[in-house]
């Protein structure tokens, strides 16, 4: 067991190293040769120092992300190999002899300890961004969001658990395909209460304040044929300089929803074409397609949780402490596997969501018949973020569900150099 831990310790911090290297030496994160001088070209639209800041907020962000990629894998083991998943356990037995409570005290404990423990990187970032003037928020209320997190992570993993290992104990070969079937609905009730009773708790939403824009902005509803009424502002200025934008909701709780920074810092036609990408994405049936996907997915991987979760029990349940897939003390397991399962998934379903983001910018010009006002608001949208123009593919492949500004920016530009030829 020493063993173990000595050598999951000495592999992380070889990893740790082996990131630091590919990003600090290894990648050329150089424009091609040919977009150099261009609109996608960083130096014509950010400042040499913005362009300093980028490169080095960047780097620190991505080697942030891969030391945290695997931190969750292994304190879950951590947490099975030594016992703790089976001390919970025996804890929430001597309160209660009620499972769905037992359920309840395990998550809790669960959770609190992986917060804990995640806490130092997540802080880290935090500081990080307002050290870069990303974020604006303040420490207290960075921790309230923290803090309202962790309750609400907790209260709906804690309904999830209990029916889930009510369904291990009692349907022990198929609880993986009933499951599955009881997600479908969770999913929707989920995103239906999500711009009423979720994102409410994080932020202060209102009816769009401009009436103007407002009405320009249902007007391109009304043609793309999108049943909108009204259009929502978040106060995002409280936490942040960065901009954007987004659908949400599904059926009478579906959202159009801008934050107040994009309201200030980007133009009229800039903030339209933000409005007609977003729209794009439901005209083009991006909001279906993914909820589709994303069950079909589960499907298999609800499958592969069961098989991995029985056959290592079967081989290392001694080691574990655990008997069956049944215990409480299982959760971490499972946990581990479905997060292992969703990083395979990522390069997959990153650049579905990167091609349906293209295809969202296409239309957004095609609603618009606009394009310098897309490319301003990209190169807007890259400074306030510090956003990093062209990433590594390895980033690119695991982090960016859009596109890299470089591939958006220069595309716009081909399409109006096209647009010139045609009209010679």
């Amino acid at each position: 067991m020493k063993k173990l831990v000595g050598w999951t310790v000495i592999g992380y911090v070889l990893y740790a190293l082996a990131m630091s290297c590919y990003i600090w030496i290894v990648v050329d994160t150089a424009l091609p040769s040919h977009l150099v001088g261009t609109k996608a070209d960083p130096h014509t639209f950010l400042s040499v120092q913005e362009v300093m800041l980028v490169e080095e907020y960047s780097k620190i962000r991505n080697f942030l992300y891969f030391l945290a990629l695997p931190f969750d894998w292994i304190v879950f083991f951590l947490l099975l190999l030594l016992g703790g998943a089976r001390a919970i356990e025996r804890w929430a037995e001597n309160v209660t002899k009620y499972k769905w409570l037992q359920s309840g005290i395990y998550v809790f404990w669960l959770t609190l300890i992986m917060t804990i423990v995640s806490f130092p990187l997540s802080y880290l970032r935090f500081t990080l961004s307002r050290s870069y003037n990303i974020t604006v928020q303040t420490f207290e209320n960075w921790m309230r969001d923290h803090v309202v997190s962790f309750w609400e992570e907790t209260l709906l993993m804690w309904l999830v658990v209990a029916v889930l290992y009510v369904l291990i104990r009692q349907f022990k070969k198929m609880w993986w395909a009933i499951s599955w079937v009881l997600f479908i609905p969770f999913v929707f009730f989920l995103m239906y209460i999500q711009p009423v009773v979720i994102d409410p708790l994080y932020n202060d939403f209102t009816e769009l304040q401009d009436k103007e824009l407002e009405e320009k902005i249902l007007g391109l509803a009304a043609i793309a044929e999108i049943p909108a009424n009204r259009v929502y502002q978040v106060n995002m200025s409280e936490k942040t300089n960065s901009i954007n934008a987004y659908v949400t909701g599904v059926g009478a709780n579906s959202r159009i929803v801008l934050w107040d920074t994009l309201l200030t810092t980007l133009d009229e036609d800039e903030i339209l074409f933000i409005m007609a990408h977003e729209m794009g994405h439901f005209v083009l049936n991006h909001i279906v397609v993914g909820i589709t996907g994303y069950i079909a997915f589960s499907f298999f991987a609800f499958y592969f949780i069961h098989w991995s979760a029985t056959r290592i029990i079967r081989r290392w349940g001694t080691t574990f402490r655990i008997t069956n897939l049944g215990q409480l003390a299982s959760m971490p397991l499972l946990l581990a596997l479905l997060s292992f399962v969703l990083f395979l998934a990522s390069p997959l379903t990153n650049a579905v969501s990167r091609y349906q983001e293209h295809t969202a910018d296409q239309y957004a010009i095609e609603l618009t018949g606009e394009v310098d006002p897309a490319i301003g608001a990209f190169q807007q949208i890259t400074k306030s973020s510090l956003s990093e123009v062209n990433p590594p593919l390895l980033v690119k492949f695991l982090r960016y569900t859009h596109p890299p500004m470089v591939d958006r920016i220069s595309y716009l530009e081909n399409f109006l150099e096209e647009e010139k030829q045609a009209g010679e």
